[in-house]
């Protein structure tokens, strides 16, 4: 991918700020217009793409090996992918960033809809959005390169792109009850094709790497290679219908926030529902199993209820109790998160990071593994804080 690729938009911070508003309360299932800032949100797609950032490094592992955690091998395992059946804190990466697209949702289309705009333009904006996503994942992924045979059509911003439209058409034209109709409907119709429609040579209802059907469908109709096992892509075509379900469910959590209750209940109200998802996700899936590649239905649940909770959190201690200051960090990132995703690939940070740290690593013996991580992270943090402080953001 080249530079070019990166499309930094300036503009004021308050058109920014409608896009992530705490929404108005409500009583006819409509989303209303926020009065006041939801900082949470921002802290916590700051907080999630931090995970991102370290990874290269390292930061986390190096971390603990200088404290000596006792646990550094449960560590690792939980900052990798589940190899098929299971679920590890990695594999609540993409689906908490999806979450957090749902959240957000809602507040830029009434943002739009307020200003006078006629739900037609707004659903030529959200194509249009849409369709620059996708080009920077083709991008991303290297098309420019012109190897179409090893070219992997599928990725991370193709699949935040599909999942986006799909659920910003449900929240534009539906309301409340519409939206639930539509997420369970998403939920129950991938379970029912993935378990009812048999795979030649294997039969219905298998969840093996060889013999599901969304694997099937991927070996038939999608192009290039395939990331990230042998026989389909985690990010192919079917598992795109419960992704569209994790945009949902965070768009339907903000209906709690709209409710004529205390913040006191709806905190509650947002760990109720987080528990209640990660049951009905473990319930789910002793008959649909949690297969993070697949994006089966019951890992949509359980993963939601993470999300569910992560929110609750942050919602409650920056947006309740006004605790914004220890945010900060997370939120700079936050603002930028589609930029840094894709910046981080193109730059060497470690290079630019080595200018000013290199002479104190080489002298810091055991921690150098660790001063080193530091100061990548942060030489990415400061990268975003300067865009952040000229209110230059990436806007697809």
């Amino acid at each position: 991918m080249t530079q070019a690729a990166v499309e930094a938009i300036r503009h004021e911070s308050a058109s920014r700020t409608s896009d992530s508003n705490l929404p108005g309360s409500q009583t006819d299932g409509s989303l209303k217009p926020a009065s006041k800032r939801l900082e949470s949100i921002d802290a916590l797609r700051g907080f999630d793409m931090f995970w991102l950032m370290q990874e290269e490094t390292g930061l986390v592992i190096a971390l603990a090996a200088v404290l000596h955690l006792p646990f550094q091998g449960l560590l690792a395992k939980e900052l990798d992918h589940t190899p098929w059946i299971g679920i590890t804190a990695w594999d609540l990466i993409a689906p908490l960033f999806l979450y957090i697209v749902g959240l957000a949702l809602p507040f830029a289309i009434q943002s739009r809809l307020k200003r006078g705009e006629s739900k037609r333009t707004i659903l030529f904006h959200m194509l249009r959005r849409t369709g620059l996503l996708i080009v920077l994942g083709l991008i991303y992924n290297g098309i420019l390169q012109l190897q179409f045979a090893d070219y992997r059509y599928t990725g991370v911003l193709q699949r935040i792109a599909l999942s986006y439209i799909f659920a910003a058409i449900i929240t534009l034209f539906t309301k409340l009850r519409g939206q639930v109709a539509w997420t369970i409907a998403l939920l129950v119709g991938y379970w029912a094709i993935m378990a009812l429609i048999p795979v030649p040579g294997f039969g219905r209802n298998v969840m093996t790497p060889q013999g599901n059907l969304e694997g099937y469908i991927d070996r038939l109709f999608l192009p290039g290679k395939f990331c990230c096992y042998v026989f389909g892509d985690n990010e192919g075509y079917l598992s795109t219908i419960p992704s569209v379900a994790t945009v949902m469910l965070g768009v339907l959590s903000t209906h709690i926030l709209q409710a004529k209750w205390t913040e006191r209940w709806k905190v509650l109200a947002l760990i109720g529902g987080g528990v209640g998802s990660l049951g009905l996700g473990l319930l789910w899936g002793t008959v649909f199993p949690i297969i993070t590649r697949l994006w089966t239905s019951s890992y949509t649940l359980y993963s939601n209820g993470w999300c569910m909770l992560l929110f609750a959190l942050f919602y409650w201690i920056i947006d309740v109790k006004g605790y914004r200051k220890w945010a900060f960090w997370f939120k700079v990132v936050g603002m930028n998160a589609l930029l840094i995703f894709i910046v981080q690939n193109l730059f060497d940070f470690r290079h630019v990071a080595d200018v000013f740290i290199s002479g104190i690593a080489d002298h810091s013996g055991i921690y150098r593994a660790l001063v080193i991580a530091i100061g990548v992270v942060m030489t990415k943090w400061l990268f975003l804080y300067f865009l952040y402080r000229q209110k230059i953001f990436l806007k697809a």
